[in-house]
């Protein structure tokens, strides 16, 4: 399947968004939630993982060296054991989630003490450039914007991590406030 021209470019921008916090954690067990078709962002990861995981509905069937994938689809629970990943990825994933909620109690399950989760999602000041970009010019997958449940702000984000063990959540918008790029960590083992 050939992606839209623009696609691209916007996954290498919001892997140098994530990339830093990642490198935080050496040679770590990653899950990269919402991998897609090709797993294209674990792949650029590879060198900074000891093993990468995606799960995605549409997943192919990857188990290379040290990345593997698993094919689900993203309702409410993740197939992975409790505190299996140091760091786990989620971009441009969470505004396709029937149940986030649910999903982030599952993230904070999955990730170790200490460990951090990242993520990145369009704003609500994305949604008519997503729209002319995806139905207007073809340059993004018009069935990816037609799949979008839910735009998020920062208030949003916050509230969608509040109780658990969170902490050091960080929000900023890049893209000219289009996109969120935000980060927690579970708080470390007493």
């Amino acid at each position: 399947m050939r992606e839209p021209i623009l696609e691209p470019v916007l996954r290498r921008w919001r892997l140098r968004k994530i990339l830093p916090l990642v490198r935080e954690y050496p040679m770590c067990n990653l899950l990269d939630i919402g991998c897609g078709w090709e797993a294209k962002l674990l792949h650029e990861l590879e060198p900074y993982v000891a093993c990468g995981v995606g799960v995605d509905f549409k997943a192919p069937e990857i188990h290379a060296g040290k990345l593997s994938t698993v094919s689900a689809v993203l309702e409410d629970q993740l197939p992975f054991d409790d505190e299996s990943f140091d760091v786990v990825t989620m971009l441009a994933v969470l505004e396709h989630l029937s149940h986030p909620k649910e999903i982030v109690v599952e993230m904070e399950r999955v990730l170790r003490p200490g460990g951090a989760v990242v993520l990145t999602v369009p704003s609500p000041r994305a949604k008519p450039v997503l729209e002319f970009l995806s139905f207007r010019l073809g340059l993004i997958n018009p069935s990816e914007i037609r799949d979008h449940k839910k735009y998020y702000n920062r208030s949003d984000l916050h509230t969608l991590f509040d109780g658990g063990s969170w902490t050091d959540r960080t929000h900023r918008y890049f893209q000219l406030g289009m996109n969120n790029f935000f980060a927690a960590r579970r708080k470390p083992a007493i």
